[in-house]
């Protein structure tokens, strides 16, 4: 086979461009609240799984801005307002990567606040310092001007979007696919045939990587790629 038979990233291909979206979100106050760790079980067992979302997901992109506190609402309210820091970990140490649905999401912080108010009876009539009140966002996904059908221009789109963009497509794009897995990884391995590089940006860790990071890291991969 000669070898201009044979495809290589600069020049390969896909067989649809990657169309770079990003999402705004709009904030609401929902009807749950909680004064206490109980209240806060109750609360989380029927609030609307868009709650759940905003709580987790979603402040998980706000902690990639800040770089404090917890990454999940539920465990920095334990500590800052009930000053219970183990019942925080636990919660804090729930990995979103690990779920492709809201409700699986929601029983495992149920089971742990299940577990801890049942072992700690104290800390049922303790009231907080400040209630938690469950949000929910509104989401808006919005196209971008980046559309791009080969890896240079992917990676020149990946310089250019917004960081909420990149939030859209490597950590909310677990629920929507249902995989272990993230929109850049899926076009990669399934457009560009690029295993390797697919797998590398799936094993970014997203708790120890700014929004910024990843987006570099990302970048790293697929220029290595191209080499």
């Amino acid at each position: 086979m000669s070898s201009e038979a044979i495809p290589i990233p600069q020049t390969r291909r896909p067989g649809k461009p990657f169309y770079f979206n990003t999402s705004e979100h709009l904030l609401r106050i929902s009807r749950e609240k909680a004064n206490n760790l109980p209240e806060l079980l109750e609360a989380l067992r029927r609030c609307p799984a868009a709650s759940v979302f905003q709580h987790t997901f979603r402040t998980l992109q706000e902690h990639h801005f800040i770089r404090q506190g917890f990454s999940n609402d539920f465990a920095q309210w334990a500590i800052s307002a009930c000053n219970e820091p183990a019942l925080a970990e636990r919660l804090a140490g729930v990995d979103v990567r690990e779920f492709t649905s809201l409700e699986d999401l929601r029983q495992a912080l149920v089971s742990i606040l299940e577990d801890y108010v049942g072992q700690k009876p104290g800390a049922r009539a303790q009231a907080a310092h400040e209630p938690f009140y469950f949000c929910i966002a509104d989401i808006v996904v919005l196209p971008t001007s980046f559309a791009p059908d080969t890896l240079r221009g992917f990676v020149d789109g990946l310089r250019q979007v917004s960081l909420h963009s990149i939030h859209h497509h490597f950590i909310e794009a677990r629920l929507r696919l249902k995989l272990m897995s993230n929109d850049f990884s899926q076009w990669l391995l399934e457009e560009m045939q690029l295993p390797d590089a697919a797998r590398a940006v799936n094993r970014i860790d997203i708790y120890t990587a700014t929004m910024e990071n990843v987006r570099q890291q990302i970048i790293h991969i697929v220029e290595r790629a191209l080499a």
